[in-house]
């Protein structure tokens, strides 16, 4: 199941994509080689590789994932995060630290470094025997989210809104609300989606994890999410990461 353009999203407080799916983690059992969401392994490349680097020390960025893009052509986000002994993502969404590519055609972000020809860098991992570093691979699987997370999560949404000043007085939801999903609108943890501009549409966020054995990858939010943003014509991305 795939969420859908809803050609009414204005920007990352409204649903630029419906339903709202749940994300689940399935572990591939060999190296994706097709165009699906997922986390870890290599990148799919659809137009031909484009890793980024650090803006100024040149280290190639961190592969994190690729998320199918809502719609009839079979398009990727690819994710790739600034990773050194620290909260991941850098300070600004437009830091270079943060590098979001849109495949096919889409376009570059300005303040992006793509690495020379043949350029390769890490994948995402979990913690492995001894504390090393396991690389790992996870394929995407989407889900209708089913209604009691589905209702925490608009109702987690309705009260930002508030806390925004852009609606009713709503409480934030007694129980548990969904942090791995695409579609639907974002629950950010402090209401805001900071530096990211007006017109940008929410894609998909997901927790940080990877202290607990089970966990199935490590990322590092300070104990909060990552959000992925499409610009309104779906040719570019950001990403924005936010703890609670």
């Amino acid at each position: 199941m795939t969420s859908e353009p809803t050609g009414r999203a204005v920007g990352p407080y409204d649903a630029a994509f419906l339903p709202r799916l749940r994300m689940s983690f399935r572990a591939a059992r060999e190296p994706v080689v097709e165009p699906a969401s997922k986390f870890g392994g290599q990148p799919v490349w659809l137009d031909g590789p484009a890793w980024p680097v650090h803006p100024r020390s040149g280290v190639p960025l961190v592969f994190i994932g690729q998320f199918r893009v809502p719609g009839d052509e079979v398009r990727l986000a690819y994710l790739f995060l600034h990773e050194e002994g620290e909260v991941m993502g850098g300070d600004t969404p437009e830091d270079g630290e943060a590098v979001v590519l849109l495949q096919p055609g889409g376009r570059i972000p300005t303040f992006a470094s793509i690495g020379a020809p043949g350029t390769r860098g890490r994948t995402l991992w979990r913690w492995g025997p001894y504390y090393t570093e396991a690389p790992v691979e996870w394929l995407t699987d989407l889900t209708p989210m089913p209604p009691e997370p589905e209702e925490a999560a608009n109702q987690a949404a309705a009260c930002s809104r508030y806390l925004r000043g852009e609606g009713p007085d709503v409480d934030f939801p007694e129980g548990e609300v969904p942090g791995d999903f695409m579609g639907g609108e974002a629950v950010y943890p402090n209401d805001q989606a900071f530096g990211i501009g007006p017109s940008w549409q929410f894609l998909c966020q997901f927790e940080d994890r990877g202290e607990a054995k089970e966990d199935p990858f490590f990322l590092n939010f300070g104990y909060g999410s990552g959000f992925v943003f499409l610009s309104p014509d779906h040719l570019e991305g950001r990403f924005m990461s936010d703890c609670s």
